[in-house]
């Protein structure tokens, strides 16, 4: 018997028990969708974090302060100013941060006062919306300006003609020189939930001292990021006069760490979830087995019948194989359909869009056949090596 004619068997004694047929695909397609839907979360997961983390900088390098005396106690703005000497250095911004209660009017915000100069936009990769970014000019005389992020604006209920204008942090007024392009964040560290203002201002008003939390650090090109590492560690520890034997009382980041920290977290995450969902294909394995179990029971003497006939063991068992690899197929499909919306869905929450991947649509098929198969088998063997005569004595 043919391919083709095998196939349509299978189908047509589907059609005859429909609800049945759809009860036992029904693990299949939980499982596959569950499959289907977590890898592209996954994906879409790493995707977000990939994008924000190239939203932080160009090539950044994160210098932040450690040792014995606290963080506010290891760097300097001599230290940026050194560090901007460097020849791989393309930009340096220190930054000196607290929190404050920013007001416009009657609207008050609770945000982070980041105190830093002229090239933060430029390291930390920020386009301004309206107004202008801080002025090397404004930052040398440690003026009263004040950059808002985007989320602040809102917050505050400032738009382009609030350029100009004047607000309040802790009780200072100060005046709106710009509003930054919006970034997209949320939770701790939000980029669009802060404001800047020359450093010397945030050290004079709120924070006091020369130090800085942070000294954010853009290189020249890719290539030349461990170079740049290199000096800039070579360099701090002259300036900090730390013994040979000493440990760096700073430390350094750049993206490429972070961004293999976080896809490697995410893919284990993505793993895990996934192999959880998959327990849903050998639940619907072992419902396709058993309903193709009380099939044979039920089709014995039909089975008898195709046997006296001249139908071979190896018919028998392909017959029964195929209604199993249908029932196996079918589900596949219907959940890879049913996970891909649920995806699209969550993409769209999320922010993060669409993510479609063929390699785990053909995965999640590849996995429907193989449970089709394996939890087939031992049922269309059954079935094949059945005696035709008691077969056809079967009541």
């Amino acid at each position: 018997m043919s391919a083709f004619e095998l196939i349509r068997l299978a189908l047509s004694r589907l059609r005859s028990s429909r609800l049945r047929a759809a009860l036992t695909m029904l693990g299949v397609v939980i499982g596959v969708a569950s499959v289907v839907a977590l890898v592209s979360v996954g994906r879409g997961t790493t995707s977000d974090i990939t994008s924000r983390l190239s939203a932080l900088g160009t090539n950044l390098l994160t210098i932040n302060a450690t040792g014995r005396n606290g963080p506010s106690s290891t760097l300097t703005l001599e230290d940026a100013k050194a560090i901007a000497a460097i020849d791989t250095i393309a930009a340096v911004a220190p930054e000196s941060e607290t929190s404050a209660t920013v007001a416009a009017g009657v609207s008050t915000t609770s945000t982070s006062v980041v105190g830093t100069t002229a090239q933060y936009a430029k390291v930390r990769a920020f386009d301004v919306w309206q107004g202008t970014f801080l002025t090397d000019a404004s930052v040398e005389q440690s003026l009263r300006s004040v950059v808002l992020g985007a989320t602040v604006a809102d917050n505050l209920g400032l738009d382009a003609t609030s350029i100009g204008s004047m607000v309040t942090i802790n009780g200072l007024p100060f005046e709106v020189i710009g509003i930054l392009q919006p970034k997209g964040g949320a939770g701790f560290n939000d980029p669009d939930n802060q404001v800047m203002v020359p450093i010397g201002t945030v050290q004079k008003y709120f924070v006091g001292g020369d130090q800085v939390r942070t000294i954010g650090v853009s290189v020249d090109s890719e290539a030349e990021i461990q170079q740049a590492r290199d000096s800039i560690t070579e360099l701090l520890r002259q300036r900090h006069a730390l013994a040979a034997t000493a440990d760096d009382d700073f430390s350094i980041f750049d993206q490429a760490q972070l961004l293999a920290t976080a896809t490697s977290i995410s893919g284990t995450l993505t793993l895990l979830l996934g192999g959880i969902a998959s327990i849903s294909l050998v639940v619907g394995g072992i419902g396709i087995m058993n309903i193709m179990l009380v099939s044979v029971r039920e089709r014995t003497r039909e089975i008898g019948i195709r046997k006296a006939l001249g139908a071979r063991a190896r018919d028998i068992l392909s017959q029964f194989l195929i209604e199993a690899l249908t029932l196996s197929l079918l589900g596949g499909l219907i959940g890879i359909a049913i996970g891909l919306a649920v995806s699209a869905g969550i993409g769209r929450i999320a922010g993060w869009g669409f993510q479609f991947d063929p390699a785990t649509v053909a995965m999640a098929t590849l996995f429907s056949l193989v449970v089709g198969v394996v939890f087939g088998v031992w049922p269309a063997r059954l079935a094949s090596r059945l005696d035709p005569i008691a077969a056809l004595r079967y009541e």
